[in-house]
C-alpha cells in the first residue's frame, strides 16, 4: 500500500446526522422550550396530566391501531428484532420467535397511550382521563419542509366517560388557546362528522360504488385505495382528481340521526366557546374505531402541507387493543412544523441572553463575585461570572455580545463601600446598591 493511500485511510470518518434527522441547536431550542411550556401551562388549566411512554413498543401494537393498509405501517416504520430475546427463548420456533418479538419504533402516541391506560388499570381512576404527551416518533417517509424521520409531536387525549360533544368541543378549544397564547398565525380549524358504525360503513359502499365508476380517471394510489380504503381518496392531493372527487357523495348527507344530532352538538358547543371554525365535508378518518367528530388545524407559513394539528374521536380504539369498551379523542400536533410557522411568521423570537454579567477585577472582588452569582442565580436569574479576571473595556465588550441586559460591577472599591454598581448596557446608566437593593430592583423588572 502506498504512502498516500495509507494516509487516505487514516484520515478521520467526518460524521453527520442520518438524512431525515437534524439537531436542535441554541438559541433554537429556547424556542422548543417555551413552545412545550407553554402546552404544559395550557393543557394543566384543563385539567391535563403528563404521560411518558416508551420510544418503541411490539410492532403488533401499531399493526393493530394504524392498520395493515396504511402507508405508515406498509412503508415508513422503523421495525426491528429483540435478538437478546430471541437468542434466549430456546423453546419458541424461529418463527414464533420473530412474530413475537419484532419492535417498532413509535410512528405515533395515542396507540402508546391507550396501551398504558389498559396496562395500568386506568379505567379505575376517574373518568375521563385526561392525559397529554411530547416527544419524538419515528416514520421513514421522504424528508421535506418541516417534516423528517425522526420528529416530535405534542398531543392529548380524553380516555373514559361519556362521549358527550362538551368533551369534543373542550378537546378543540384547548388546542385553539394553546396556539393562541403561541400567538401562531393564520389559524384555521376545520371540522367533519364522519358517522359510526351505524352510518358509516352504508357510505363507504356508496362512495366505493361512485368510485369504481371513475377508477380509471384516478391516479394509483387512489386507484388502489378504492379497494382498501376509500375514505383515503378524499385525502387525494392530485390536481387532476380534484374535479372527480368534489361530485362524490358527502357523509354529512348521510349521517344516521344519533351522529347527526351529536354533530350539531358539537357545532353548537363550540360556537358558545368562541371557536371559530369551517365544516371540511373532505376531512375524514380511513381506520374502523374512528367516530363521529373529526378535525384538523392548519397555520400559514408552511406551503400546501400545511396542517399543524389533527384529531378526532376513536370511540373503538381501546377495545380494539384488548381493554374495556371506552370513549375516547385526541390530537396530535406536529411541533417541527408548528415550530417553522412561528418562525416563518416573525413569532419565533426568543430572548436568550444573559440577566446579569459579573465584571469583576481583583483577587477579593472574585470572592465576592462567585456569591453574587449564586445568590443571584438562586433568584432565578440569568447569570455569567467569567472564570478569569478581565480588563473593565473587554468584560462589557462580552456582555453586550452575550445579550446581556446588566453587567454587575465588582472591583476593590465595590467590595470595600458594601456598594455595588449595576451599568445598564442599553442606555449605559449606572447605580450603586447594596446587594439587598441589587435584587430587590431586578425582581422588580
Amino acid at each position: 500500500m502506498s504512502e498516500g493511500a495509507a494516509k487516505k485511510e487514516d484520515k478521520p470518518r467526518r460524521f453527520q446526522a442520518i438524512r431525515g434527522t437534524r439537531d436542535l441547536l441554541p438559541p433554537e431550542t429556547a424556542l422548543w422550550n417555551r413552545v412545550e411550556q407553554t402546552a404544559r401551562e395550557t393543557f394543566r388549566t384543563f385539567g391535563f396530566h403528563e404521560l411518558r411512554t416508551p420510544l418503541f413498543e411490539d410492532t403488533t401494537l401499531f399493526v393493530r391501531s394504524i392498520g395493515t393498509e396504511t402507508e405508515v405501517v406498509r412503508k415508513e416504520t422503523y421495525t426491528f428484532f429483540d435478538h437478546e430475546t430471541l437468542i434466549d427463548d430456546a423453546k419458541m420456533t424461529i418463527r414464533e420467535s420473530l412474530e413475537n418479538q419484532s419492535i417498532t419504533l413509535r410512528p405515533e402516541a395515542t396507540a402508546s397511550v391507550c396501551r398504558a391506560y389498559i396496562e395500568h388499570g386506568m379505567q379505575q381512576l376517574p373518568q375521563p382521563v385526561k392525559l397529554y404527551y411530547m416527544g419524538p416518533m419515528f416514520r421513514r417517509e421522504r424528508p421535506q419542509k418541516g417534516r423528517y424521520r425522526q420528529f416530535y409531536q405534542i398531543g392529548a387525549e380524553v380516555l373514559g366517560g361519556g362521549d358527550a360533544p362538551a368533551i369534543d368541543a373542550e378537546v378543540i378549544e384547548m388546542v385553539m388557546a394553546f396556539f393562541d397564547r403561541l400567538e401562531l398565525q393564520g389559524v384555521q380549524l376545520d371540522i367533519n362528522s364522519i358517522g359510526d358504525k351505524n352510518c358509516r360503513p352504508k357510505y363507504v359502499e356508496l362512495l366505493r360504488a361512485e368510485l369504481l365508476k371513475v377508477k380509471d380517471k384516478l391516479g394509483p394510489d387512489s386507484q388502489r385505495r378504492v379497494e382498501t380504503n376509500p375514505l383515503r381518496v378524499l385525502d387525494s392531493k392530485l390536481e387532476s382528481e380534484q374535479p372527480i372527487i368534489a361530485k362524490l357523495p358527502r357523509i354529512s348527507d348521510h349521517l344516521c340521526e344519533e351522529c347527526a344530532a351529536h354533530y350539531a352538538a358539537v357545532k353548537h358547543q363550540l360556537e358558545m366557546r368562541g371557536v371559530i371554525y369551517r365544516e371540511n365535508w373532505r376531512l375524514v378518518r380511513g381506520l374502523d374505531y374512528y367516530m363521529r367528530t373529526t378535525f384538523e388545524i392548519t397555520a400559514k407559513g408552511l406551503g400546501s402541507q400545511n396542517a399543524v394539528c389533527g384529531g378526532g374521536r376513536y370511540d373503538g380504539l381501546v377495545e380494539l387493543l384488548g381493554g374495556p369498551p371506552t370513549k375516547g379523542i385526541g390530537f396530535a400536533i406536529g411541533e417541527d412544523r408548528l415550530i417553522l410557522s412561528l418562525q416563518e411568521s416573525g413569532k419565533g423570537a426568543v430572548a436568550t441572553g444573559r440577566d446579569v454579567y459579573i465584571a469583576w477585577m481583583g483577587e477579593r472582588a472574585h470572592a465576592t463575585a462567585i456569591r453574587a452569582a449564586k445568590d443571584l442565580r438562586k433568584a432565578g436569574f440569568s447569570v455569567e461570572l467569567p472564570p478569569v479576571e478581565q480588563k473593565f473595556g473587554k468584560a462589557l465588550g462580552q456582555a453586550d455580545k452575550l445579550g446581556a441586559k446588566y453587567a454587575l460591577i465588582l472591583g476593590d472599591n465595590e467590595v470595600s463601600e458594601g456598594l455595588w454598581t449595576l451599568k445598564t448596557l442599553a442606555d449605559g446608566s449606572q447605580q450603586k446598591l447594596t446587594e439587598p437593593q441589587l435584587l430587590d430592583f431586578l425582581r422588580k423588572l
